[in-house]
C-alpha cells in the first residue's frame, strides 16, 4: 500500500525508480524512528530534569529541616535533601493524638534507611478549640501549630530553611494548612517546580525509597465531617478501626467516623472482593466494640479529598 502511494514519474527508469523507493522507504523509516526515540523517553527526561533541579534547589539551602510526616512526599525530599546537604539535613516528625503510632514507627524506619537525621517533637494541636471544633480550615490550626513548633528550632540551631513535602497537585485541592506554612516562611520544594503526585512516587522508585507506592495517610482528623467535634477517644477509635482492617488485609482505605458511624471506604475495585471475603459478623463486632454503633460500607469507594465535596455543594448553592 505504502508503495502505491509513492508519487513515482512513469518516464523514470527502473534503476531510478529502484532508488526512489529505497530512498522514500528509508527518509520514511528515519522520521518514524527518530518520532520514537526522541517521545518515548521525553517523560523520564522531564523527571530527571526536574530531580536535578530539585538537588540544585537544596544545594542553594545550605541547611534544612524538614517538616516530615513520613508520608512519600516528605520522604522524598528527606532523601533529596540528605543526598545534597548530609549532615545539615534534619527532619522532624510531629507526634500527636491524630498521628497514628505505626505511621509514627514507619517514620523512624524510613529516615534510618535515608540516613538522615531524624527527631521527633510534640504538638498539641488538641489544646486549640479552633483545631477541636472541626471548621472547614482545620488544616490551617494544624499547620500553624507544627510550624510554629518548627520555627523557633530551625532558628536556634541555625537552618535557614524549613521545608515540607506539599507538592503541585496538593494546590489544586482544598488545603487551609499550606497557607498556614506559607505565612511562617516554609518552603515546597515540589510545589515550587511543579512536581506532581505521580512524579514523587516515579522519582522515589528511581530513588530505590521502599515507601515509592504507600498509599497516602493523612491524619486521623480527616476522618470526620466538618463542623464535628474532634476528640482524642474518637481519633483513637477511628486508629483502631483502621488499624483492625489492615490486620485483616486491606491497606489503602478510611474509616470515616460520623457521630456513631462507622464508613468504610475501599478502592471500587476492592468492593466485591471485600464483601465476598470478610467475616462480616465479626467486622462489625469488632468495630462496635471501638464503641461505633453501626457500622456500614460506602459504595461508591474510596476517593482522596471526599469529604470536601460538601464545600463544593456549598459553593454551588
Amino acid at each position: 500500500m505504502f508503495l502505491d502511494a509513492l508519487l513515482i514519474p512513469h518516464s523514470a527508469s527502473r534503476l531510478d525508480k529502484t532508488k526512489y523507493i529505497f530512498e522514500s522507504l528509508a527518509e520514511q523509516y528515519f522520521i518514524q524512528l527518530k518520532i520514537a526515540v526522541t517521545f518515548i523517553p521525553c517523560e523520564i527526561s522531564m523527571l530527571t530534569q526536574k530531580l536535578h533541579d530539585l538537588r540544585a534547589l537544596f544545594a542553594e539551602m545550605d541547611r534544612a529541616l524538614i517538616a516530615y510526616s513520613g508520608g512519600i512526599d516528605s520522604t522524598l525530599v528527606a532523601k533529596i535533601a540528605y543526598d545534597v546537604l548530609g549532615d545539615r539535613a534534619l527532619a522532624i516528625t510531629a507526634e500527636s493524638p491524630s498521628l497514628l503510632p505505626e505511621d509514627l514507627e514507619d517514620a523512624r524506619i524510613q529516615a534510618a534507611s535515608i540516613g538522615i537525621a531524624h527527631e521527633v517533637v510534640q504538638t498539641h494541636e488538641m489544646n486549640n478549640p479552633n483545631y477541636t471544633a472541626n471548621p472547614v480550615n482545620r488544616c490551617y490550626f494544624c499547620k500553624s501549630e507544627l510550624h510554629d513548633t518548627l520555627q523557633p528550632i530551625a532558628l536556634q540551631r541555625g537552618y535557614s530553611y524549613v521545608v515540607d513535602g506539599v507538592n503541585a497537585d496538593d494546590l489544586l485541592d482544598y488545603r487551609p494548612g499550606i497557607q498556614a506554612a506559607k505565612e511562617r516562611g516554609a518552603r515546597s520544594p515540589l510545589a515550587e517546580l511543579g512536581v506532581s503526585k505521580a512524579e514523587v512516587r516515579a522519582m522515589a522508585q528511581q530513588l530505590d525509597l521502599p515507601c515509592w507506592d504507600k498509599p497516602a495517610q493523612p491524619c486521623l482528623s480527616s476522618r470526620f465531617p466538618y463542623g464535628e467535634e474532634i476528640t482524642v477517644a474518637k481519633l483513637q477509635r477511628v486508629g483502631r478501626a483502621e488499624r483492625y482492617l489492615r490486620k485483616l488485609g486491606w491497606q489503602n482505605l478510611r474509616v470515616r467516623s460520623a457521630g456513631d458511624t462507622a464508613r468504610i471506604e475501599l478502592p471500587p475495585d476492592q468492593i466485591q472482593a471485600f464483601v465476598l471475603n470478610t467475616d462480616l459478623p465479626t467486622l462489625v463486632s469488632a468495630l462496635q466494640s471501638y464503641s461505633f454503633l453501626y457500622v456500614t460500607l460506602d459504595l461508591e469507594g474510596y476517593r482522596s479529598g471526599k469529604l470536601n465535596q460538601v464545600l463544593q455543594l456549598g459553593q454551588k448553592a
